[in-house]
């Protein structure tokens, strides 16, 4: 049964809302800084239990994605993140935040796991996938437009609040949109034919989704851990509120390319060399962040950090949708993504509180080898032929 138009826009308003702290991070972190008075290490806690608690929730979830109701589990997952969210705006203590982040999280981790899984089920996830993320870009482009402005005149809780509104147009368009029967395409479906297809539809992943997952975690932890402090680290160097806040919505800007780029290059570029190429883009990018005192080079690297995440992974979902046309590998994106950003703030705030900015640089470039060693083990893989497959590894 092919998929509903607004059961597919539902999903991408799902991916935006979920995953906000994409592009939400360094406003996020800054605002529990400056207008809720914590520390660097206390801020970069706080966005830590937030995704922690979304990534505890999404690993228990993403086993069972073909069991658990898909309508319900979705909405009332966001509509629990609304409530955290709104709880957030209201404390003042670090106690009160801490539950508040944990409660948004718990409903994030959710509401995102099913609607990813409903997303690597769909005829071509690579492609509904990168729509997601261009929707995700031009909801940042207005978020940088508009809520940094609304924090400085409404104070720190504005910022809790958009994510209140964001949370709850979630819930809504899933209660009202999801379809009745999450659709197998037809290129789903000739995946399921194939032996290694079926295999992932067991009680085990295959061999070469745990690579993928594990290298996506360690790109997702240097994604956190540099971008949660971009904006710390440009104000700390003098460059001045303003260039600091045009560069945030340039950043939203440049992030509308990857999704475009990435959907019409899905035939042209192997996943598995687009994921070698992640964390080298990353780790040069973030040693110019955390290093340079120059307003161009900073400009430019935080201007492509995101583009470097959103391009490689949405060529590993792809991937990991052939390799588990089950939707289980997908549905573990949250987790798999927020594990990692779960780790990066924390580990940021820390570096930065003891070492100063040039040890992100240095944590990057170890993190992004990492990544590179699993994601070299999927060059040995035999990918699952479908009908919108990538061409061979050469």
């Amino acid at each position: 049964m092919p998929a509903r138009r607004g059961s597919n826009g539902a999903l991408v308003v799902a991916h935006v809302a979920g995953m906000i702290d994409l592009v939400a991070l360094p406003v996020w972190v800054n605002t529990l800084i400056e207008h809720f008075h914590f520390d660097a290490q206390s801020a970069g806690a706080l966005a830590t239990a937030y995704l922690a608690c979304a990534v505890l929730c999404s690993v228990c979830i993403a086993p069972l994605i073909a069991r658990v109701p898909g309508r319900l589990s979705a909405a009332a997952g966001f509509a629990l993140a609304a409530c955290g969210f709104g709880l957030a705006a209201h404390s003042a203590s670090f106690a009160g935040m801490l539950g508040a982040h944990a409660l948004a999280g718990l409903g994030i981790g959710c509401g995102l796991s099913v609607a990813h899984g409903a997303i690597g089920r769909s005829p071509n996830p690579h492609r509904l996938f990168a729509l997601s993320h261009l929707a995700l870009a031009l909801f940042g482009v207005g978020y940088f437009a508009v809520v940094p402005a609304l924090i400085a005149a409404h104070g720190g809780a504005a910022l809790f609040r958009a994510f209140v509104v964001l949370s709850g147009v979630a819930a809504l368009a899933l209660a009202l949109a999801w379809p009745a029967r999450t659709p197998a395409g037809a290129a789903a479906a000739d995946a399921t034919s194939h032996p290694a297809a079926r295999a992932t539809t067991g009680a085990r992943l295959e061999r070469g989704c745990w690579s993928a997952i594990i290298g996506i975690v360690f790109m997702a932890v240097n994604q956190a851990m540099v971008f949660s402090f971009a904006q710390r680290i440009g104000l700390s160097r003098g460059f001045g509120d303003a260039h600091v806040n045009a560069l945030l919505v340039a950043v939203g800007l440049v992030n509308l390319l990857p999704p475009v780029l990435a959907a019409l290059l899905q035939r042209k570029l192997d996943a598995r060399n687009v994921a070698l190429a992640g964390p080298l883009a990353q780790a040069l990018l973030a040693w110019v962040i955390s290093n340079t005192t120059s307003f161009a080079p900073y400009s430019i690297a935080v201007s492509l950090w995101v583009f470097a995440m959103i391009f490689t992974h949405t060529f590993l979902f792809g991937f990991l949708a052939k390799l588990d046309a089950s939707g289980r590998a997908v549905a573990y994106t949250p987790a798999m993504l927020m594990a990692g950003s779960a780790l990066g703030p924390l580990l940021g705030g820390v570096l930065i509180v003891r070492f100063g900015f040039g040890a992100l640089g240095l944590a990057a470039l170890a993190i992004g080898a990492l990544s590179l060693l699993f994601f070299s083990r999927l060059r040995a893989l035999a990918v699952v032929q479908t009908a919108f497959d990538l061409p061979p590894a050469r």
